[in-house]
């Protein structure tokens, strides 16, 4: 007999274990704790990017009736500190330079930033606290504020950090093979300047918190929207000098994350618990969409000035690519997002020859962290752009150029030589890149558009055009994640892990993998994340790294408690383990499925008050396992689209959108689909939407869904058509990759390509991102004048 499992669940579309909560209004988020005697918090922020502190009164606020305490940095004394750095330097990388400048929690001598904190109200309401910010009066000597990447390493720059003696932040280059020597031998060479500016995470929920200090059981309680639970308890005890058991961090429902809500640094992840711990009394504060457009960090302007070498024949040679990038005013985020550019640049051709160098600047713009795609976007952007001009260059079809530069299938695993956020070498480590690219021509019709329908649509005198790029996602990066499961006496299952979710459907695919071991069904497995008293190891959600990391320990552990349930049941139903199958809740003979054990009943028997058990045999059917990647699984894919450009109103309206994706073994289909769907509003909203504005003082100017332009449902496609491939990944049992990133990633170059490709009839060029349909009308206008 065979001990495979016959509940196949994994690879279904089972409806989401969470969604009830949610929809009915169960499902508890941050701004619904209310604890007896709560204060409120307010932030008094600077409206300078960049100023002298000369004296700040608060006297005032401090009279208000209903407040309660008034904080500047003086008043925290020696708990006032800088820092740390979240993420580490890029020490592992061969000369890099690094210049570290971690976060501080309330400005002291210096803003650097626009809605830097100054003072902190605790107040009976949060009315009374939003009116007594009026009452303070803060006196500032305003600098010149430094917005401009390139400028900030001007000699005689206005200084972010006067200490520091210049506004770069790091320089790194690596490299593979001889750039130069391979441009000295190509017949063609194209060099451009790229720029892309930054946008907002802009999550449904804000970031909140709420802390709670026990002083008779002397434990700190935190109920926030983090990505990373266990970092951010870690922190939070260290910051108040107490044991990590002392403070328990629970992350309730988080109305999306997208990358900012992974910092565990910011003002109020510092200051509020030891105000709560110094006066005793809980306190929550929610960040109003002001304050998260202003002082949430946000991603993540860079200027590329890249080259691409080329034989005649369209074979790539090298590639050049130095670019800055803009981490704000500090950086406590190290150097994730560029790197993650670096190692994206290439993303699925074989490039032999590759120079990368990034100059980080410090500038009066705020923080960057990670936000969806977090600079792998950029890499791709700047190659398949590259990849576009080359084809213009040598009059070539852009998927002809693109097809004959893939790396093959044989190929794979395929060692960069370009080190990346994790630190290590970027492999690439399975896939079929030539299949996608052709699944996805096909998919859009890409022959019988080119030479029947765009002929026709242009002799109708419309703008229509069709653009088809490639891309690469690096997920699954370690260090590691754990999870443990545990059969209960019910035979219902529980799973925990310390990584937090924020709408990925962790609750259901945590679910599947584990019904997909024990037999039972999915609805009778609970899942609990971001719990530290209930799982005390792991680094967060981030990555695209929740189903891969974390999914394959809870995998793992579910393997464990199968083993043990299959080993006791063969005891007490005197049959031995390879004639038994777990199925409907029981573990039973596979050709006498009358002679069976609950697994409820196993689970009691598993865990005997009375009698001995056996030397070597943990009681309990339950397992804790972890799983650490050697390096990051990468997905990718191809994304074609037909788009028509209103020829009055430079407005764009996609016809057609297909998206091909490899994420290895799909757990689940209809949420793989749905986080596509997630990414691709985002991807669409940086290609032609979204852009924070700031002015050369450092003033954010569209700070709100007013002036903020973002896509409407009316800009997305009518329908998004999927292909998928599964080319297991090695890195794992499941063979599984991340895909939560992906949709973000590759339309802005999709877009680019497709909007060039329809207004046929005027020769310009878009090397910039975001555009919008003023931007685009000046290029046309600019380029018809030439």
């Amino acid at each position: 007999m065979t001990t495979e499992v016959k509940t196949k669940v994994i690879g279904k579309s089972v409806w989401r274990n969470e969604d009830p909560r949610l929809l009915t209004g169960m499902a508890q988020f941050v701004d619904d704790i209310e604890l007896p005697g709560m204060l409120h918090a307010a932030f008094y922020r600077s409206d300078y990017a960049h100023a002298r502190i000369k004296s700040i009164d608060v006297s005032a606020a401090r009279a208000r009736p209903g407040v309660v305490a008034v904080y500047t940095a003086e008043d925290f004394g020696d708990y006032w500190h800088v820092g740390p750095l979240q993420v580490p330097p890029p020490l592992a990388i061969k000369g890099a330079q690094f210049n570290a400048r971690p976060l501080v929690p309330i400005a002291k001598d210096k803003v650097r930033y626009s809605g830097e904190p100054l003072a902190v109200v605790l107040a009976e309401s949060r009315y009374i606290a939003e009116d007594a910010l009026a009452d303070i009066y803060a006196d500032l000597e305003p600098l010149p504020a430094v917005t401009d990447m390139e400028k900030a390493l001007e000699p005689g720059a206005p200084l972010v950090h006067d200490d520091l003696g210049t506004n770069l932040a790091a320089d790194v280059y690596q490299q593979v093979g001889d750039y130069e020597a391979a441009k000295a031998k190509a017949d063609v060479v194209i060099a451009r300047r790229f720029f892309k500016d930054r946008c907002a995470g802009g999550a449904m929920e804000n970031r909140g918190i709420v802390c709670a200090w026990d002083e008779k059981a002397q434990k700190m309680t935190v109920w926030c929207g983090t990505q990373a639970p266990i970092p951010m308890r870690n922190a939070i005890a260290k910051n108040l000098g107490l044991s990590e058991d002392q403070v328990r961090l629970v992350i309730p429902f988080i109305g999306g994350g997208f990358g900012p809500k992974v910092m565990t640094s910011m003002p109020d992840d510092v200051l509020l618990p030891w105000l709560s711990r110094k006066l005793n009394r809980p306190i929550k504060w929610i960040e109003d969409r002001r304050e998260n457009f202003l002082a949430t960090t946000s991603e993540r302007d860079q200027i590329h000035y890249a080259e691409i070498a080329l034989t005649k024949d369209g074979k790539i040679l090298g590639v050049k690519d130095v670019f800055y990038h803009n981490t704000g005013a500090y950086d406590p985020y190290g150097m994730t997002v560029p790197l993650n550019t670096q190692t994206h640049t290439l993303g699925q051709y074989d490039v032999p020859n590759f120079y990368t160098q990034i100059k980080m600047v410090f500038t009066n713009k705020m923080v960057v962290t990670p936000v969806r795609g977090a600079g792998r976007n950029y890499g791709v952007f700047v190659m398949e752009r590259l990849m576009d001009l080359a084809a213009k260059e040598l009059k070539m079809d852009p998927v002809e150029i693109r097809m004959k530069n893939l790396i093959q299938p044989h190929q794979l695993p395929y060692k960069t030589g370009i080190i990346g956020q994790d630190f290590v070498e970027n492999v690439l480590d399975s896939g079929d890149y030539p299949a996608s690219l052709k699944k996805a021509v096909e998919m859009i019709g890409y022959e019988k558009f080119v030479k029947e329908e765009q002929p026709r649509l242009r002799a109708e005198g419309k703008w229509v055009g069709i653009g088809v790029v490639n891309f690469v996602e690096g997920t699954a990066v370690g260090p590691y994640e754990g999870a443990r499961v545990t059969v209960g006496n019910n035979g219902k299952v529980v799973v925990l892990t310390g990584c937090s979710t924020q709408g990925q459907a962790h609750f259901t695919t945590f679910a599947q993998l584990v019904a997909e071991q024990l037999g039972v069904d999915v609805k009778d497995v609970h899942v609990t994340t971001g719990d530290t008293d209930q799982f005390h190891w792991g680094a967060g959600t981030f990555a695209s790294r929740g189903i891969t990391v974390a999914g394959s320990a809870v995998y793992a552990a579910a393997t464990k408690v199968r083993a043990k349930a299959l080993s006791l049941a063969s005891k007490l139903l005197e049959t031995p383990e390879e004639e038994l199958e777990l199925a409907d809740g029981v573990v039973r003979v596979a050709d006498l499925p009358s002679k069976f054990i609950p697994l409820g009943e196993l689970a009691m028997k598993a865990n005997p008050t009375r009698g001995t058990i056996e030397p070597g045999v943990e009681p309990g059917l339950e397992a804790t396992a972890y799983y650490a990647p050697p390096h990051g699984a990468t997905g990718y894919g191809t994304n074609a689209i037909i788009l028509e450009v209103d020829k009055e109103t430079f407005d764009v309206k996609i016809r057609r959108f297909v998206f091909v994706h490899d994420c290895g073994t799909v757990v689940n289909p209809m949420v793989a689909e749905a986080q596509i769907h997630g990414g691709v509003q985002m991807g669409i909203g940086t290609a032609f939407f979204e852009q924070l504005v700031y002015d050369d003082n450092g003033q954010l100017l569209n700070a709100s869904f007013q002036d903020y332009l973002m896509p409407k449902a009316t800009d997305m496609p009518m329908k998004m058509e999927l292909g998928h491939l599964s080319v297991p990944s090695p890195l794992n049992p499941l063979g599984l990759k991340g895909l939560g990133e992906a949709g973000a990633i590759p339309p802005p170059a999709a877009y680019a390509q497709a909007i060039e490709n329809a207004i046929h009839d005027v020769d310009f060029e878009i090397l910039d991102m975001p555009l919008n349909p003023s931007r685009l009308y000046e290029l046309v206008k600019a380029a018809r004048k030439k």
